[in-house]
């Protein structure tokens, strides 16, 4: 399964994740089946199983947006502090399922985690921002 943080930046499981979907500079992508058998803690994990996506969406003068440039990268799972209506509503055509509740303290491993541990939940328009002051 494939999910995906918004993240601050490129340092793959150890980048902050970002407190809002739509203006994070990167997305980290994890294969979780790439990353089986091995620890999550080291350094080992297989390059092949983390991929860092830029956000070119219209947010960093790019085009269209976040969730159509995730879509494309087979992403099943996306893993966020908080996301707006629209985007909630665009994963949800994609088939992506969206889960919330990490903060921009987390890395992307605590994120990993905390969606292992089921301390996350399913994103509804109740949880969806209504301004962008994050």
């Amino acid at each position: 399964m494939k999910i995906c943080i918004p993240t601050m930046g490129e340092r793959g499981l150890d980048e902050l994740v970002s407190e809002h979907f739509g203006r994070a500079p990167t997305f980290t992508v994890v294969d979780l089946e790439g990353l089986e058998g091995k620890e999550l803690e080291g350094s080992a994990v297989a390059s092949e199983a983390v991929k860092v996506v830029p956000n070119t969406s219209e947010h960093f003068g790019g085009v269209g947006h976040a969730p159509e440039i995730i879509s494309g990268e087979d992403v099943e799972v996306m893993l966020c502090g908080g996301l707006g209506p629209r985007a909630i509503q665009m994963f949800e055509q994609f088939g992506v399922e969206v889960f919330v509740g990490l903060s921009g303290a987390e890395t992307v491993r605590d994120a990993i985690r905390a969606f292992q541990a089921g301390a996350l939940h399913e994103a509804t328009d109740a949880d969806a921002c209504r301004e962008h002051r994050h």
